[in-house]
């Protein structure tokens, strides 16, 4: 498996950070249209203390965010000013929620891309482990100018 960005070029695109930052890395891209991520799920992750003691399972929610944090990539590579924007989620559709992650889990995150604007982008995630869909959405987003302090 080719690593096409490392955790290091991912936090060159993306704004997010530890314990935010839920892409390992990129394996697969074709601009504008699909990207594929990697997510080593490890019992050391933060949301396990309290989801659930003792029967520790990834939130779907965070599988969500974590496709939504893929598709930002796919999406910010493209502006050469991306230092300056950040995607903010405008909405979700078509959720579904077929198989825990577990400790231990390679969470593969697979986004194509629906509609893609200098603003808005709606793409459809998959995330997967050992080929089994764990989360499907459509997720929306808007690129909007960071706000500054």
């Amino acid at each position: 498996m080719s690593v096409i960005y490392d955790t290091i070029a991912i936090q060159e695109i993306l704004p997010h950070r530890f314990p935010f930052l839920l892409v390992d890395k990129i394996i697969e891209l074709e601009p504008r249209t699909r990207i594929v991520g990697i997510k080593q799920v490890t019992m050391n992750e933060p949301f396990f203390a309290g989801h659930f003691p003792g029967a520790p399972v990834m939130p779907g929610v965070l599988q969500i965010e974590a496709l939504a944090q893929v598709g930002a990539i796919l999406a910010l590579r493209e502006f050469e000013d991306r230092d300056a924007k950040i995607p903010f989620f405008s909405g979700i559709e078509g959720a579904k929620f077929r198989k825990p992650v577990l400790p231990g889990d390679t969470l593969v995150l697979e986004v194509t891309a629906l509609r893609t604007g200098s603003r808005v982008q709606k793409m459809r995630g998959v995330a997967m482990v050992d080929g089994q869909v764990t989360t499907e959405a459509e997720i929306m987003s808007v690129i909007a100018d960071r706000p500054t302090r």
